[in-house]
């Protein structure tokens, strides 16, 4: 099978490459494409992945092409991973924000709108790409924000599904707190992307969440950055995500003068880079860990495996609402467990979600409508109206400002601006 990677030069791909070397029973692949506009970077990461694939006897051939079209013609799975304006939009994403008080992130407020904005054209450019040249195709998409992307490309109408690495994150840790391996832990987790809840953590059918808290809550308050006493409190383990809501001011006064993420990534990859370009390198080197993104290989491997398969197995994924969370509208992506078919996912069913959680989920569901709006058919007005609606803004005088500035920081990317 032919599976294509767009944005195949990202420093990640060769965690993707790992895990398709360890899982080559469960996922044949004979030709790994990877597609980018930056031919420099493909081919350093192109080269190491072949070595990589050399080293561990796989028989894949690794393609790197700059042609979209040819990339995806064919293609079992395409997997797209791609940043538009690079880690200098993700500086401008991270520091406007700050200029109003509010919190600097990439994929969520005011910094998440502005990349679903450069983004979701984008990504719905490729799709169409992919529905004329491999019609059978199935669309994992990990593009952040992954929640708003994959909702434009289901109402387009793509065989497309959203993954995110926190969920597997949260069970791996629950694994090796509990020694057990990762298998047997099934996770309640439950939200929209960036915004979830684990509220039930079973071992063998067994749930073990309480026993967790009381035993191991430090571990688990470290992973969503947020007090121990509180994640006891709140009986489940929020995302890391949840600190810009729950610790919003905290976080600003930290973000003001600290290096941003954009910054020290932008370094890592550098370095990162210069590692790949080493003819003698032939496995993910250590450095990636930092790069973050971990388990996104067995992540993709595993969804990739069960849609091509129709195994029908569970794992979080970015779905349609289809009733799952009776308080949002059916078209609405949330992120659940879901059992994999050939034909797509099917979201299981979830516990009623109490107002402490529904109410914010509530709340940036109807900001992530606003924002697609605001993608597909631009215009100054619904920017504002979708920064208005987002709980990290909600102010006039904020929202009036990040408008005029976010527009015209993205106006290269945003034809309706121009």
């Amino acid at each position: 099978m032919k599976l294509t990677v767009v944005g195949g030069g990202s420093t990640y791909t060769p965690e993707l490459v790992d895990g398709i070397a360890r899982e080559r029973a469960a996922l044949p692949v004979s030709e790994l494409v990877l597609a980018d506009p930056d031919a420099g970077r493909l081919e350093l990461v192109g080269g190491l992945a072949a070595r990589m694939l050399a080293r561990a006897g796989h028989p894949a051939k690794v393609v790197t092409t700059g042609d979209l079209d040819e990339a995806v013609a064919g293609a079992a799975v395409v997997l797209i991973q791609l940043r538009v304006g690079g880690q200098a939009a993700r500086q401008v994403d991270e520091t406007l924000p700050l200029e109003c008080g509010c919190v600097g992130q990439e994929t969520t407020g005011a910094g998440g709108l502005a990349k679903a904005l450069r983004t979701v054209p984008v990504v719905l450019d490729i799709a169409e790409r992919i529905a004329a040249r491999a019609p059978d195709a199935w669309i994992i998409d990990f593009t952040n924000p992954v929640g708003i992307v994959t909702r434009a490309l289901l109402d387009a109408g793509h065989r497309a599904v959203g993954l995110c690495n926190v969920a597997i994150g949260v069970q791996r840790r629950a694994a090796a707190l509990l020694d057990v391996t990762p298998e047997r832990i099934a996770l309640g987790h439950a939200g929209l992307n960036h915004l979830t809840w684990v509220r039930s953590i079973e071992l063998d059918g067994r749930e073990v969440l309480p026993e967790l808290l009381g035993e191991h809550a430090e571990d688990l308050a470290a992973m969503a950055g947020l007090p121990a006493p509180f994640v006891r409190r709140l009986g489940a383990v929020p995302s890391y995500y949840l600190r810009y809501f729950y610790e919003h001011d905290r976080v600003v006064r930290e973000q003001r003068g600290a290096p941003t993420r954009a910054e020290e990534v932008a370094a890592l990859e550098r370095d990162l880079l210069a590692l790949y370009a080493d003819p003698a390198l032939d496995t993910k080197p250590a450095r990636l860990d930092e790069r973050g993104g971990a388990f996104y290989s067995e992540a993709a491997v595993q969804l990739a495996v069960s849609l091509l398969t129709g195994r029908g197995d569970a794992q979080v994924v970015n779905v349609r609402n289809n009733g799952t969370l009776p308080f949002l509208d059916d078209r609405a992506v949330i992120e659940v467990p879901a059992q994999i078919t050939a034909s797509g996912p099917v979201p299981l069913p979830v516990p009623p979600l109490g107002p402490l959680f529904s109410g914010l989920v509530a709340h940036v569901s109807g900001y992530e409508e606003l924002a697609l709006d605001a993608a597909l058919r631009g215009g100054v007005d619904r920017v504002a109206d979708a920064l208005l609606a987002h709980p990290l803004v909600g102010q006039l005088d904020a929202a009036e400002r990040l408008v005029r500035d976010l527009v015209a920081d993205n106006r290269a990317h945003l034809p309706w601006a121009a």
